[in-house]
């Protein structure tokens, strides 16, 4: 295969649109999947984490925007444009929807007490907050985010010319991951009055730089500016400049591939419409009683139960053990390079695994008898099992690495490192599952159904990471046991679960926590991956990497 074509001089201008359309997908992802839950606890550590469990809700329209993708590639105005038909109206109504709550926030309608040092207001902080009503004004702008996302990557196939195709999925890359760390990693940092305070004033305040409000109404007036330039300076190519229009013999000839892009996010999407919204949801019933496929979402919906401990929970335990959010900002911000660095690697390594699959025996004879004992046979699969183990170390990590917090909260530089080394383990092994089990799909999709195929498969598989999140914070809530000591009565009531406001707020006693539920959690988690591990998921991914690809097809 030949490498990657230089991005052609005049698909520029659509290169840069692109990078400008997936940054704006970015801002409500970093908003939902980031700054809220890390603004909730650190502005109220006793915030339940079933609070912060039935928040992430508002996440679930992202991994299944399958569901609705093949109405957003089926119906649209010819005259404005396939992609524009939608891209236009969704991004209008996202600014709008961005403006107006983050004018409600400023004003104190919605996440009460969250901007009040920002307006010198003087409120009991969030005791009041209606979280489902957050979780619903947040979720609603994640549907939103996530039907742009259907629209935008069909209309990357066309506003590029086929020589610079392969440049779609970098767009995306670098368009969202700069979208989401300006609206979670750069938010929370200039959000902090302690991180302007050290780093930039004199004379210290109470506030930091940006307030959460201003941020949205910044964000709403992007969104609309963007879109006033996609309807007056862009025009959506009719398919059939793009599609040759030609007799039989040489649509035989016409390959689609070149005009289909797979995405980091997992989507594959090809220009073709042959299938009618019909087909394609009876095609995904058909593929879904493959036994292969079944074993294969089994996998996906079970196996990130084990990690999602750590990756709910861990850095919102810090910040309750009083880690400032601007230091632990910090460390997600060394991730990036590390992340961009790695990711070729993987991607390299996973491309080798998929050779090694098709060669009759392993290529090291004398393989370690451990390495095969930890995960089996070499194949397409193994950058997964790796990355699944590597995860695994990480949460077991993540309960050390709280169980050493300095008592006395002085964060030194040792643990400060360990807390990044923590973080990038986690982040580093995450890529290397995400890698390798998309390159399986791309292996198993059947070309006819290409696009929706990988799609309802890369679902399934960020689902699995989205649905369990609930039931772990709702668990974290339920093991811990606290005493609250009552100074007026001179008593000390246990609890079990339930929100640590009634002692603090209601009774105005004083906390200690005895049981902390999390390391109960964590700890199930991680024996529960174990067990899945070694009882089932390593002898599955060795069936599935050598099952023929013909199993996989549903046409």
């Amino acid at each position: 295969m030949a490498g990657k074509k230089n991005l052609a001089k005049h698909d520029l201008p659509q290169f840069y649109l692109l990078v400008a359309l997936y940054f704006l997908q970015g801002i409500p992802v970093g908003l939902a999947f980031g700054t809220i839950p890390f603004l909730l606890k650190s502005m109220a550590k006793d915030t339940s984490f079933t609070t912060l469990g039935i928040f992430s809700i508002a996440t679930y329209p992202y991994s299944l925007k399958i569901l609705w993708s093949p109405i957003v590639d089926s119906i649209y105005d010819s005259k404005v444009g396939r992609r524009r038909s939608w891209i236009i109206p969704i991004q209008l109504l996202s600014g709008s929807m961005l403006f107006i709550l983050g004018w409600a926030v400023s004003n104190n309608l919605v996440f009460k007490g969250v901007d009040d040092a920002f307006h010198g207001r003087h409120t009991n902080g969030l005791h009041d907050l209606n979280i489902l009503t957050l979780a619903w004004y947040f979720g609603l702008l994640v549907f939103l985010c996530a039907t742009q996302d259907i629209a935008v990557d069909g209309w990357a196939l066309t506003i590029l010319s086929a020589q610079s195709l392969s440049y779609a999925s970098t767009a995306q890359t670098v368009g969202i991951n700069l979208g989401f760390f300006l609206s979670f990693t750069i938010f929370i940092s200039l959000n902090s009055s302690d991180f302007a305070n050290k780093y930039f004033r004199s004379q210290p305040l109470e506030h930091g730089f940006v307030s959460l409000g201003g941020y949205m109404k910044f964000a709403g007036i992007l969104y609309i500016l963007v879109t006033i330039y996609v309807i007056m300076f862009t025009r959506e190519r009719p398919l059939d400049d793009v599609l040759p229009r030609l007799g039989p013999s040489a649509a035989k000839k016409y390959d689609e591939s070149k005009y289909a892009a797979e995405y980091p996010d997992g989507d594959a999407i090809g220009t073709s419409n042959k299938a009618s919204i019909k087909y394609t949801y009876k095609c995904f019933g058909r593929i879904l009683k493959l036994k292969s496929v079944q074993t294969l979402v089994f996998i996906h919906l079970t196996s990130k139960l084990a990690f999602q401990c750590n990756e709910a929970a861990t850095n919102l335990k810090l910040l309750e053990r009083g880690f400032k959010k601007e230091d632990l900002a910090v460390t997600v911000l060394i991730d990036v390079p590390f992340e961009v660095i790695f990711g070729y690697y993987v991607a390299k390594w996973s491309s080798e695994s998929n050779h090694h699959h098709h060669s009759p025996r392993p290529i090291v004879s004398h393989r370690n008898s451990w390495v095969r004992f930890l995960v089996g046979d070499p194949g397409i699969l193994t950058p997964w099992l790796w990355g699944f183990l590597g995860r695994l170390a990480a949460a077991a990590l993540g309960s050390y690495v709280l169980s050493v917090f300095p008592k006395d909260s002085q964060i030194t530089k040792p643990f400060f490192l360990l807390v990044i080394i923590q973080h990038l383990l986690g982040s580093f092994m995450n890529t290397v599952q995400f890698v390798g089990i998309s390159a399986f799909h791309t292996r198993v999709a059947d070309p006819v159904v290409g696009g929706t195929y990988m799609t309802l498969l890369n679902t399934l598989s960020n689902f699995g990471g989205t649905w369990p999140r609930l039931i772990i914070m709702s668990m974290i809530n339920y093991f811990t046991v606290y005493e609250c000591y009552v100074p007026a009565t001179n008593h000390a009531i246990t609890y079990q679960g339930g929100s640590m406001e009634r002692c603090t707020e209601g009774l105005n006693g004083k906390l200690s926590i005895l049981r902390d539920g999390y390391y109960v959690t964590n700890g199930m988690c991680v024996l529960f991956g174990l067990i899945l591990y070694f009882g089932f998921l390593k002898k599955k991914a060795q069936q599935l990497q050598t099952i023929p690809v013909d199993s996989w097809r549903c046409s």
